[in-house]
């Protein structure tokens, strides 16, 4: 995938996540997503803020002390108030845009997305198929980057390999799934690990749990 595949894949996945947000009854806005903490309105707002320009960044980082992770969660906390129509019209406007958040590139957007997408409909029992190689780029984005998730250190000894792709990181015992699920393990997601087979699986959490949230998806 070309910059242009990596953008046009991201409005794609804005676009049918906005279609998602309009779906959800009131009792699923509320629902716990599967960001520790975070309802899926938080999700979805957190979402709405991937055009936060710099001094917006920085006044956040200030209020947060300088942490990444509780400038991030307080921010969508702060807006997770805005009604659900609002999130969905502002994920709609975005699409075309090739605006940024400070210091992330044009993959962090499409992470961000495909896995926040996930946080929402995964514990909501509602399918959201994974498009293999706009997962695919962001799966090695986020091995090769260590912050925030530190995936090869979290996976040593661990060779993922995609089950609907040519995705293969890694070196040891086999943990196969689908390129999307091996994205959200890499992202620190436990909620599908029961859907991974291969020796390497016994090595990862035995039952479904939630991170808190962090940016770097992004």
């Amino acid at each position: 995938m070309d910059v242009g595949d990596v953008w046009r894949s991201t409005d794609t996945q804005r676009a049918s996540l906005a279609d998602l947000l309009d779906d959800l009854s009131p009792a699923e806005w509320e629902a716990p997503s599967l960001c520790a903490g975070w309802r899926v309105r938080d999700v979805a707002a957190h979402l709405t803020q991937a055009h936060m320009g710099y001094r917006e960044a920085l006044v956040a980082a200030v209020r947060a002390g300088g942490s990444f992770d509780r400038m991030v969660r307080d921010a969508a906390l702060r807006a997770g108030p805005l009604p659900p129509e609002e999130c969905s019209r502002r994920l709609r406007a975005m699409v075309g845009s090739r605006r940024r958040a400070p210091m992330v590139g044009p993959v962090e957007p499409l992470t961000d997305v495909l896995v926040h997408g996930q946080d929402i409909a995964v514990p909501l029992g509602r399918a959201r198929p994974v498009p293999p190689a706009p997962a695919a780029m962001a799966a090695r984005r986020v091995w090769a980057t260590g912050f925030p998730f530190r995936a090869r250190r979290r996976l040593v000894g661990l060779q993922l390999r995609a089950t609907d792709g040519d995705l293969v990181l890694g070196e040891g015992a086999p943990v196969e799934g689908t390129t999307g699920d091996l994205l959200l393990l890499l992202t620190g997601r436990t909620a599908t690990v029961h859907r991974l087979a291969g020796e390497g699986v016994r090595r990862l959490p035995a039952t479904p749990g939630r991170r808190e949230e962090r940016r770097g998806t992004s």
